[in-house]
C-alpha cells in the first residue's frame, strides 16, 4: 500500500520578484524538494548597481540584464511566470495575477523599492530617478540630447541652461552619476563638438546633510567629495531642494534661498517600498515604516503568518542592531538564501536561527582611477579601491557573456575613453530631425519622450 505522503504534491513556494533577493532565493532551493514559482513583471533580472553606467553610455542595457529562464534553466523543479500580482490572500494562500490563483505553502516577497520624492511626486516629471531599465534610458536619453541642443543654442543663458546638470542626492548613486557626467563632458567628448566646449559644463551634486555618502565614514566622504572636486563636480552639501518645475531648481542653503536653471535635473536622493507592501498590510495586517517596508520578524516572516516572508528593499527588518538594514544588493541575497534554508529546515521538522546580515562592507566609485572602500576593518581609496570595486561588481554579474562583455567594455573605456553606447533612441528624435526641429528632448512644454530600448 502506498503510504498517503507520498502522493501529497511537494511544498509549492511561490516568489513574487525576480531582483537579487528572490533570484536568490530561487536559486537556494533549485535542488530542494519542492516545486517553485517566480513571479516578475519582467522577463530579465537587472543588475541594478550599475544602471548609472547604462545612464551615462558606458555600457547597454542588455550587459546587466539576464533573461530569468536562462539564469534558472537549470533548475527543473522552478517555473517562471510573466506577469504582476495585484492580489494576495492569505487564509486562502493564494497570490492573484489578474484573474489567475496560484496557490502557495510558503510565499517570498521580493518586489523591491522605487525613487521616493518625499510627497512631492509632481518633480519625478522634470526629475527622473534610477531604478529601471527605463529610467537609464530616460536619463540617458536626457544627458545626451543636453549637449546636443547646447550644441544649436545660439543664447549664452539657454546654452548654459543646457550645460547645467543637477543631481539631487549624495549618496552612492548619486556620487556616482556625477562622476561618470563629469567625465563625460571634461573628457569623452571634449573634442566631439564644434560649437559648445563641453568642459564648461556644470555638474552639481546637491545633498541635504553635511557630506556626500553619508553612511559611509567621515574620513571616506571626505576623500570621494575631494576626488569629485578634482573631476570638476560641485559639491553643495546642506543643501535642501525645495522645489522643481521646469528647467528651474529652487534650493535652501541654511538660511539662502536661490534657484538654479538647468534643463537636466537627476533624482538620486530616496527610495520608497513597491506598492505591494500597501497591498500585503492591508490584506494581512501587517505593519509597514514610512517608506512603505514591511515590518518583519527576525526570522523575516510575518507575525501572523509565518509561512509568508518578506525579503529585500520591501522589508524592514530592524532586529540586528535596532536600525533597519540598507536596501542594498548583499542584503537581499543574504536574505533569499537564509529563507530558501529556513524552508528547507521546516519542511525536515527543524527550525533556524534569527536572520543575522553579515556586512562585507560598503563600496561607491567615483570615476576612473578613484573609488572608495569601507570593509569595516579596513577603509582604503583610490587605485586599489577602484579595481577592488571592478572586481566586485564582474564577480557579481548573473552570467558569463554579461561578465565577458563588461570587462571588454570598461578596459575599452579605460584606455580610450571612449563609451561606445552613448545612443539618443526615441521616435520624437527621428520626427523632429526630419522636421529639423530640436524638441527631441524634454521639455515642460512637450513632456516627457518616450523612448526605445
Amino acid at each position: 500500500m502506498v503510504n498517503a505522503v507520498e502522493n501529497q504534491p511537494p511544498h509549492h513556494v511561490v516568489i513574487v520578484g525576480g531582483g537579487f533577493g528572490g533570484l536568490y532565493a530561487a536559486k537556494a532551493l533549485s535542488c530542494a524538494d519542492v516545486r517553485v514559482t517566480l513571479i516578475d513583471k519582467r522577463n530579465f533580472h537587472l543588475f541594478q548597481p550599475l544602471l548609472y553606467q547604462v545612464a551615462t553610455g558606458a555600457i547597454s542595457p542588455a550587459d546587466i540584464s539576464s533573461p530569468l529562464r536562462s539564469i534558472l534553466s537549470k533548475s527543473k523543479n522552478t517555473k517562471v511566470l510573466l506577469g504582476e500580482v495585484n492580489d494576495i490572500d492569505p487564509q486562502g494562500q493564494k497570490v492573484f495575477m489578474g484573474g489567475e490563483a496560484i496557490h502557495y505553502d510558503s510565499l517570498i516577497l521580493a518586489t523591491g523599492a522605487k525613487h521616493s520624492y518625499f510627497g512631492k511626486d509632481q518633480w519625478e516629471e522634470f526629475a527622473p530617478g534610477l531604478k529601471t531599465v527605463e529610467d537609464a534610458i530616460e536619463m540617458r536619453h536626457r544627458i545626451f540630447m543636453a549637449f546636443e541642443a547646447a550644441e544649436k543654442e545660439t543664447d549664452p543663458e539657454k546654452r548654459r541652461a543646457w550645460l547645467t546638470f543637477v543631481i539631487v542626492g549624495g549618496g552612492p548613486t548619486g556620487v556616482e552619476l556625477a562622476g561618470a557626467i563629469a567625465e563625460l563632458a571634461y573628457h569623452t567628448m571634449k573634442e566631439d563638438f564644434r560649437n559648445i566646449d563641453t568642459s564648461e559644463a556644470q555638474v552639481l551634486l546637491l545633498e541635504g546633510l553635511d557630506r556626500v555618502l553619508p553612511p559611509f565614514a567621515p574620513e571616506l566622504s571626505k576623500e570621494a567629495e575631494a576626488s569629485l572636486t578634482r573631476l570638476g563636480v560641485t559639491v553643495q552639501p546642506k543643501t535642501m531642494v525645495t522645489n522643481i518645475e521646469g528647467d528651474v531648481v529652487s534650493l535652501k542653503q541654511g538660511d539662502e534661498v536661490k534657484q538654479i536653471h538647468a534643463k537636466t535635473v537627476l533624482w538620486a536622493a530616496g527610495v520608497k517600498a513597491s506598492p505591494l507592501g500597501k497591498l500585503l498590510a492591508e490584506s494581512t495586517g501587517a505593519e509597514c515604516d514610512r517608506a512603505g517596508r514591511v515590518i518583519v520578524e527576525p526570522d523575516l516572516s510575518l507575525k501572523e503568518h509565518s509561512n509568508i516572508f518578506v525579503i529585500g528593499d520591501l522589508a524592514h527588518f530592524a532586529h540586528q542592531n535596532g536600525k533597519p538594514l540598507p536596501g542594498v544588493a548583499p542584503v537581499a541575497m543574504q536574505e533569499g538564501q537564509y529563507v530558501a534554508s529556513l524552508i528547507k529546515q521546516r519542511l525536515q521538522g527543524k527550525t533556524l536561527p534569527q536572520f543575522r546580515y553579515f556586512d562585507w562592507g560598503s563600496l561607491a566609485v567615483i570615476g576612473q582611477n578613484s573609488a572608495v572602500v569601507d570593509l569595516g576593518f579596513f577603509k582604503f581609496t583610490g587605485f586599489l579601491a577602484w579595481l577592488f570595486w571592478l572586481f566586485i561588481h564582474i564577480y557579481f554579474l548573473i552570467e558569463f557573456d554579461n561578465k565577458l562583455v563588461v570587462m571588454i567594455q570598461w578596459g575599452w573605456t579605460y584606455f580610450t575613453r571612449k563609451r561606445g553606447a552613448r545612443l539618443i533612441t526615441g521616435k520624437e528624435v527621428l520626427e523632429n530631425a526630419k522636421a529639423g526641429g530640436s524638441n527631441g528632448y524634454y521639455t515642460p512644454e512637450n513632456g516627457r519622450q518616450a523612448v526605445n530600448l
